[in-house]
């Protein structure tokens, strides 16, 4: 009973399923049926009745009859093929032979593509030579029209084109052949060759155009302005040279000649229409005359500059060479007193042969501009490095006659902080006896004579003849630090001595305890033996113990004490 019901389930599941793909195939096969029927019914003859309204001739007659045809073949042969292969393909589904029903279901749908393109065909062609035909007749009638125009230009400005003007009119004879072969292709119904014809005239007009527009600029930049600019520069070239300017290494004739020997060139390739190449040439021609002219003006510039600034400089040469003189003197009689560094001594003597070089340079560049055989540009230029030369060795020889004038201030600054800084040693000195302290430390006997020492070494070197600064000032310098050293830690340890007073004072309270009291003992031991940092390592140690955080508190009240005690 089981294995019956088991069967019967299958045989459901089975339908079932049979019966959801045959839905499935039906479905497609609808689909397939309605593409058909779009397909067959689409208006294809009567998009084909528009060409009517153009002549049936030719190259449209030979494309209608082939768009006819094949349109005739896809409804009366591919079309019948399919409703056959539908109708196979629904008694597969009927009889559940479902995979040849998947078979013929493909077939049929690469039928209908291609009926479909041949359909999209047709109608791409045919909106191409309705297209060419409406858009031929526009432009070709602005091409005539551009024709017409261009035609008038030419006729009434023939001067304008100069030697270009005969291979311009072979270019207008062949307009009206173009027009005529247009006529006839349209006539004949043969548009898309006409297409050809009105695309092949549209770029020979927009050529065209272009020459017209461009040749008559070229030729009055070769015929005209460009000898103008040349003439231009050959009369300044003169007027300078009778001036006393020097202009022969521009090579200006020479260049001048072959600009005008290449215009003659540039004019007979105007002639032949190679108008590209003339125009990039004529720009680079105007750009060498505007250098030409830029180069002119700055010999003007430059002769200007030499006139006002020879002399000028020539009296700042002799007023630096004086004054490096002086210092040079200077620089000898201050090492009676103070050492200079090698170095530094020899400043003014290489400043001086410095200096002779430069008298010989500009002696060379006053003959030069007296015998007017230099162009003033390259004199500019010696001139300019001349002085900013000039400038430098003023700048070196002022920086350091103004060292050697600082050297007796820097001694004065020098005795003046050896006495501060003695001042400083004894005040500090002062305060350590002053203090209430039980002793000063072997230590702190020994900071204060090596501040001595540092003092004596300052006062000896401040003594030598000649005085050396540098040495001074390094000394001064060491001697400065140790003291300051001093004083710090001599500050610092009068405050610790208040500081373990407090403690040992405050602590007394709990000498009960053995512990604190063993501590304290040694802390005063400690304290009396000058063993300062010692002694208060032990008083804050027994404080702690009895007191935890009262260390604290008591250097507070000390810090509070020491302020008032500086204040006052």
């Amino acid at each position: 009973m089981k294995y019956i019901i088991f069967i019967i389930i299958v045989l459901l599941a089975l339908l079932i399923v049979g019966l959801v793909i045959r839905k499935k195939h039906t479905a497609e096969i609808e689909r397939l049926e309605k593409k058909k029927l779009q397909i067959q019914h689409y208006p294809i003859f009567e998009e084909l009745t528009k060409i009517k309204n153009l002549n049936m001739n030719g190259q449209t007659e030979e494309l209608f009859e082939r768009w006819r045809n094949k349109w005739t073949e896809v409804v009366d042969v591919d079309i019948i093929k399919i409703d056959s292969m539908l109708f196979d393909a629904e008694e597969y589904i009927d009889r559940f032979k479902f995979k040849k029903a998947s078979v013929v279901e493909k077939d049929i749908e690469d039928y209908l593509n291609r009926c479909d393109q041949i359909k999209n065909e047709i109608l791409s062609e045919l909106d191409e030579l309705i297209g060419s035909e409406e858009k031929n007749r526009i432009e070709m009638e602005q091409l005539k029209e551009q024709y017409r125009s261009a035609r008038k230009t030419l006729l009434a400005h023939q001067y304008s084109f100069g030697p270009a003007l005969a291979n311009l009119e072979k270019m207008f004879e062949e307009f009206p052949q173009k027009f005529e072969e247009y006529d006839k292709l349209t006539g004949e119904g043969n548009y898309l060759n006409a297409r050809e014809t009105v695309l092949y005239l549209s770029e020979k007009s927009k050529k065209m155009n272009e020459l017209i527009n461009e040749i008559p600029a070229l030729l009055t930049e070769i015929q005209t302005k460009i000898p103008a600019s040349i003439h231009e520069l050959r009369t300044g070239q003169r007027e300078m040279e009778e001036q006393s300017y020097y202009l022969q290494h521009l090579e200006l004739t020479e260049h001048l000649d072959q600009i005008e020997e290449e215009l003659k060139k540039l004019e007979e390739e105007m002639a032949n229409l190679n108008v590209t190449h003339v125009a990039e040439r004529i720009q680079e021609i105007n750009d060498e005359i505007d250098n030409f002219y830029d180069l002119l003006e700055k010999e003007v510039y430059a002769k200007d500059y030499v006139d006002k600034n020879c002399d000028l400089a020539y009296k700042t040469l002799n007023e630096v060479l004086k004054a490096t003189r002086e210092v040079s003197t200077e620089a000898e009689y201050v090492q009676n007193s103070y050492r200079l560094p090698k170095e530094e001594a020899e400043i003014p003597k290489i400043g001086l042969k410095q200096l002779e070089v430069i008298q010989k340079r500009f002696e060379v560049l006053l003959s030069r501009v007296r015998e007017e055989k230099s162009a003033y540009s390259s004199l500019q230029e010696e001139l300019m490095e001349i002085s900013n030369e000039i400038e430098r060795i003023q700048e070196v020889q002022e920086e350091f006659s103004n060292r050697l004038k600082n050297l007796r201030i820097d001694e004065n600054k020098a005795r003046t902080k050896l006495n501060s800084l003695k001042k400083m040693l004894q005040e500090t000195d002062r305060m350590l006896h002053k203090a209430n302290i039980p002793g000063i430390p072997e230590e702190m006997d020994a900071r204060l004579e090596e501040a001595e020492e540092q003092l004596f070494v300052v006062m000896q070197s401040l003594q030598e003849v000649p005085l050396n600064m540098n040495l001074v000032n390094s000394n001064l310098d060491k001697a400065e630090k140790c003291i300051q050293n001093v004083q710090k830690q001599a500050k610092e340890m009068i405050e610790n001595v208040m500081l373990i007073e407090r403690i040992i004072q405050y602590g007394n309270r709990y000498r009960s305890n053995p512990n604190v009291h063993e501590l304290l003992l040694q802390a005063e031991e400690a304290f009396h033996n000058f063993r300062y940092i010692k002694a208060l390592e032990l008083a804050a140690e027994a404080v702690e113990l009895a007191e935890p955080g009262a260390i604290k508190r008591i250097e507070e009240l000390v810090q509070e004490e020491v302020f008032e005690k500086t204040k006052q």
